[in-house]
């Protein structure tokens, strides 16, 4: 079902068509094709450019220091992370599938709902139009307020566009950036993603300040059923089972248990000796779902309140829970859930059976993502009080700073396409001493990385075509 906004959505990406299509027949003078892509050209900004580089010279002089560094950080954090990407994807038997989403496509609008990734919210016209303006803007402008500060001409700036595909850039003296000496050209490759991570840092101050201000708790998310790790050797499993079912019954010491079919067939195909079950629980055999916001009238808005509240009741208890349950975070619709549960022992207490798993927060997207559960706690479930427009928004901020942050580290890759290419083969020289090293070193570390990205391609292909 199509909502309201993705009407307005797709209206306003008509109206922008239109308009572009427009602009660009009415200054087509200033179009012209390069390669695949046409570029429209013009001076506005450089005089912002020229003047910005001037003014705060003192600064930006020994900053040169930290894009630099920043740079190497960036690009070695961004190898290490596509490697073991790529191990995970080619080994994992469910990685890929979960994924879903070829490794090689640009982000377009509507890609989540395109390959049908629950997980992620939309991603529509509005907030591609407005993030690239938010990623493309500083960016560019960076590269050329650095290619001033070192005597680098400044041409024009523009637009590209490949066919409904847009981009910007800043047009510099090609012959004055070889001339310049290499730590100015490496100054100048990072400082792009730079003033992205400044940008992301920006956008996080954004996304506390508005969720804090607009959002209260409302409920206590659970993202898994009481489960344990256990001998393989202990289980008796089926001989027959389909994975598409939801789950396998087992038998554990006698006992009933349930486990991800996917996961069984793992375990059994790699001989794993310990494997996942979840427990036979209240909360498993109710099948409940949803942030838990009441029980027995009485209001949860945490962790610590879900537990306080079951505190007071005994196993054998029956209880009254209510949860909010939302379908997919793209849909609209909200229901309000009712079940009746007799609580089960554990311990000696009241038992419900409902688990909670803190994500990953290793890595650099890992901590990223960290920070911002430090705003929006994940194990709960928060109300907008601006209604709809509040998750407009805040989806917007969210969307931003995962893409300043993943645009930032993929444009430092050594690869020829991007800053990262031209950074490395300039690092290698210097190291050196000759370019013919450098050149070579250039074209091994981008042969190296589409071929990870081909074989990753290879395994999307056979899985989904």
């Amino acid at each position: 079902m199509v909502n309201l906004f993705t009407i307005y959505d797709l209206t306003f990406f008509a109206l922008f068509t239109l308009i572009a299509i427009i602009f660009l027949y009415t200054h087509k003078k200033n179009l012209k094709r390069e390669g695949i892509m046409y570029l429209y050209r013009t001076s506005f900004g450089v005089k912002f450019i020229e003047s910005f580089s001037k003014k705060y010279k003192k600064i930006l002089k020994p900053s040169q220091y930290l894009i630099i560094f920043s740079g190497y950080v960036l690009m070695v954090s961004m190898v290490y992370m596509l490697i073991k990407f790529t191990w995970i994807y080619l080994t994992s038997p469910v990685a890929a599938e979960t994924i879903r989403v070829p490794v090689l496509i640009p982000l377009v609008p509507y890609l989540p709902e395109l390959f049908k990734i629950d997980f992620l919210p939309t991603f529509n016209f509005t907030y591609w139009i407005v993030i690239i303006a938010i990623l493309a803007i500083p960016h560019e402008f960076a590269h050329g307020i650095f290619a001033r500060l070192n005597k680098i001409k400044i041409h024009s700036t523009g637009f590209g566009f490949l066919g409904p595909f847009l981009a910007a850039f800043v047009e510099q003296d090609e012959k004055d950036m070889e001339k310049a000496s290499k730590f100015s050209q490496l100054s100048v490759l990072a400082a792009g993603t730079f003033a992205n991570i400044l940008t992301m840092i920006l956008f996080m101050f954004l996304f506390w300040a508005f969720f804090t201000s607009a959002f209260v708790p409302a409920g206590a998310n659970f993202n898994t059923y009481s489960t344990q790790i256990v001998n393989t050797s202990s289980l008796t499993i089926p001989d027959n089972f389909s994975l598409s079912d939801d789950f396998v019954p087992v038998t554990l010491n006698g006992e009933t248990a349930y486990a991800n079919p996917i996961i069984i067939q793992q375990t059994i195909s790699q001989k794993l000796p310990l494997t996942l079950v979840y427990e036979d629980t209240p909360a498993f055999n109710a099948k409940l779902k949803g942030a838990i916001s009441e029980i027995n009238g009485e209001k949860i808005i945490s962790y610590e309140s879900l537990s306080n509240e079951l505190n007071k009741y005994s196993p054998g208890d029956t209880i009254e829970i209510k949860t909010t349950y939302q379908e997919s975070i793209r849909l609209d619709n909200i229901e309000t859930l009712t079940y009746n549960i007799t609580l089960s022992e554990r311990n000696g207490k009241a038992f419900l059976g409902v688990g909670f798993s803190q994500p990953s927060s290793r890595g650099i997207i890992g901590s990223i993502q960290s920070l911002v559960f430090q705003i929006k706690d994940p194990m709960i479930f928060y109300q907008s009080n601006l209604g709809t427009f509040g998750w407009f928004i805040y989806y917007l901020l969210w969307w931003s700073v995962i893409i300043l942050a993943s645009v930032a580290l993929v444009n430092m890759l050594p690869v020829g396409m991007f800053d990262g290419g031209r950074f490395f083969y300039l690092t290698v020289w210097a190291i050196t001493g000759s370019k013919k090293i450098g050149e070579q070193a250039f074209k091994l570390s981008t042969y190296l990385i589409l071929l990870l990205v081909v074989a990753m391609m290879v395994k999307w292909v056979f899985l989904f075509i």
